[in-house]
């Protein structure tokens, strides 16, 4: 079994901004996977479902994103996944847009989402895929950069890109870390 988290903020507030690409991700898995994110438990939108005959969980927390780590404890504890078998995905301002990075393992990287897990898991040791939100512009401050939303070329690379972070998890779970790093983790 894997655990599938998707970051970012409730309310239709944060819906399509930078900072929530990881829910989207996960709403583009639902819909390609038809699993139902049907359930609040965890403090998360949740589904159960099977992704090429390997059962997974969905995850979107809503615990807004400096308390991430609240909502993945639960999950790993009460599925009783190690931390190997969890996927985060989350935005990464280093990264150009549309650009997948797939680590084993890492800090978090200035990321408070990806900070409050490592201190609620007490490991840097879990995958991840970041997705590239792009740099902000010298002129503008960071949360409101990342609280904006994609526009114009951007929205067609994010679609393309979120199709391939999909692809990247069924291929993690299928065929392991290793294959999708070497998919993936190279420049546009």
């Amino acid at each position: 079994m894997h655990i599938i988290v998707g970051l970012g903020n409730p309310t239709e507030k944060y819906q399509a901004t930078r900072h929530n690409i990881g829910w989207d991700a996960i709403t583009r898995i639902s819909d390609e996977y038809r699993i139902p994110l049907d359930f609040k438990k965890h403090k998360a939108i949740c589904g159960s479902g099977y992704i090429e005959g390997e059962k997974v969980i969905l995850a979107q927390p809503l615990t807004y994103m400096n308390l991430s780590g609240e909502s993945v404890r639960e999950l790993v504890d009460y599925y009783k996944v190690s931390p190997e078998e969890l996927i985060v995905i989350y935005d990464d301002i280093s990264l150009d847009i549309g650009q997948l990075r797939i680590r084993k393992k890492g800090s978090a990287g200035g990321h408070n989402g990806i900070k409050s897990i490592i201190g609620y898991l007490g490991t840097i040791e879990f995958p991840r895929i970041k997705v590239g939100i792009g740099d902000k512009p010298a002129d503008w401050d960071l949360a409101d950069y990342v609280l904006s939303r994609f526009h114009g070329e951007e929205e067609q690379v994010i679609r393309e890109a979120l199709k391939d972070v999909s692809d990247a998890c069924k291929i993690m779970i299928t065929s392991g870390i290793e294959e999708a790093m070497n998919r993936y983790n190279r420049k546009k």
